[in-house]
């Protein structure tokens, strides 16, 4: 019976957790993913549409990212694991307000210069999660020394955030890059 005092203990004190209003489990509504890949690719072809964009073709990933190639690489293509290194330049697709840049001087230009910042060329370890699922699933399908444009749907890219103020919760990115190189 001495041994089930804690045991009894540790469960009132789940079941009192589970009861209180502020539950610190309750993480609020469960993003649809499904619901805004739906409404991100009515977006996007909307958009490729009308878009006047010059390109050689269209990859359109089963995951939803469309890469507009506008001049093609040679090579192979970046797998898990290689530095792929690129300039870019990063807009909301809806408006296509620059919101972000490795370019000073397009930084400059759109008012979003960070003194201190380095600008330059970028870059990161595909598969590593440290940028947005839609840059890992884009770069995978082009070759070093490309250039182009992903669409990028709202699930991959920044979901629902509300911490950047030029970027609107569910925003399709449009991402223009020139993929420079990879080790």
């Amino acid at each position: 019976m001495k041994n089930l005092v804690p045991l009894l203990i540790v469960f009132g004190f789940i079941g009192m957790l589970s009861c209180e209003p502020n539950n610190p489990f309750d993480t609020g509504p469960v993003y649809d993913l499904e619901g805004n890949l739906e409404a991100d690719s009515t977006k996007i072809v909307a958009f490729l549409d009308t878009a006047r964009i010059d390109s050689i073709y269209r990859i359109h990933d089963p995951s939803g990212v469309v890469i507009i190639v506008q001049e093609e690489g040679e090579g192979s293509r970046p797998r898990t694991g290689n530095v792929v290194y690129f300039d870019y330049v990063q807009s909301v697709l809806l408006d296509q307000v620059i919101f972000e840049t490795s370019l000073e001087q397009v930084a400059r230009d759109n008012d979003i210069f960070v003194e201190g910042r380095m600008y330059g060329i970028a870059n990161f370890v595909l598969g590593s999660g440290t940028v947005i699922t839609g840059w890992d699933i884009g770069f995978r399908r082009v070759r070093p020394r490309t250039k182009g444009i992903m669409l990028i749907p709202s699930p991959y890219a920044f979901r629902n955030q509300t911490s950047n103020s030029r970027i609107p919760p569910n925003s399709v990115l449009l991402f223009e890059f020139d993929f420079r190189g990879m080790d």
